[in-house]
């Protein structure tokens, strides 16, 4: 039995520059201005990672109480830039799919509740859907804690899953999960930079995905 695990956000969720606009806009007020590219080259990572690579690239110490200040208020200010969520291309109807299909699949983010929920309802996500989210592990990205949580929990071993994600990070959770991965542009990432991250495959958004799912096996 082989299963897919999804990232979330860039990955079923159009909502990776209105994160890179939060964190952009958080880090500032806390005094940490960066380049929104720099920014998106780390979404994906863990709130605590994040800030501290941030920090240490414009050469500031950060306390774990600012740490927890700064992911407290992109939070806030996510919520505020994206009230409404939307679904990347095809992301509907490919969990809609493998839900009628009998194939298993689960969500594994970065992101916390009640960050997500509203992407998860723009996703019609059931309540007996997995979703692992931050809180329910230790360490999140580029550790494989997400993926092997989410593993545990639908009862498929790790080299049975895929993991699909749209960033870098993502990838290597997933090699350090000992997981295929597959990687989707839908977050920014170009083909050749999830190639060289791991990718098994890459495919545009959920709907090439969708069309292709026979070439991981899976139908």
């Amino acid at each position: 039995m082989r299963a897919l695990i999804f990232d979330l956000d860039g990955t079923l969720v159009d909502t990776v520059y209105g994160h890179v606009f939060a964190w952009q806009r958080a880090l500032a007020e806390a005094g940490l201005p960066i380049e929104g590219w720099k920014v998106h080259r780390r979404i994906g990572m863990s709130g605590g990672l994040f800030t501290r690579a941030v920090a240490r690239e414009v050469g500031r110490a950060l306390s774990d109480a600012e740490a927890a200040l700064i992911q407290k208020r992109h939070g806030e200010l996510f919520r505020e830039l994206l009230p409404e969520r939307r679904p990347l291309p095809g992301a509907v109807e490919l969990l809609r799919y493998l839900r009628d299909s009998g194939i298993t699949h689960g969500i594994a983010t970065s992101g916390r509740h009640p960050e997500i929920d509203l992407s998860l309802a723009a996703l019609q996500v059931p309540a007996e859907t997995v979703v692992v989210d931050r809180g329910d592990v230790l360490r999140a990205k580029p550790e494989p804690d997400l993926f092997l949580k989410c593993q545990q929990r639908l009862g498929v071993p790790p080299d049975e899953c895929y993991v699909v994600g749209d960033a870098v990070w993502d990838l290597l959770g997933a090699r350090r999960a000992k997981m295929l991965s597959v990687g989707l542009l839908s977050g920014g990432y170009g083909w050749d930079e999830l190639i060289s991250a791991g990718a098994f495959r890459v495919y545009r958004d959920p709907a090439d995905l969708h069309r292709s799912l026979d070439e991981l096996g899976i139908v």
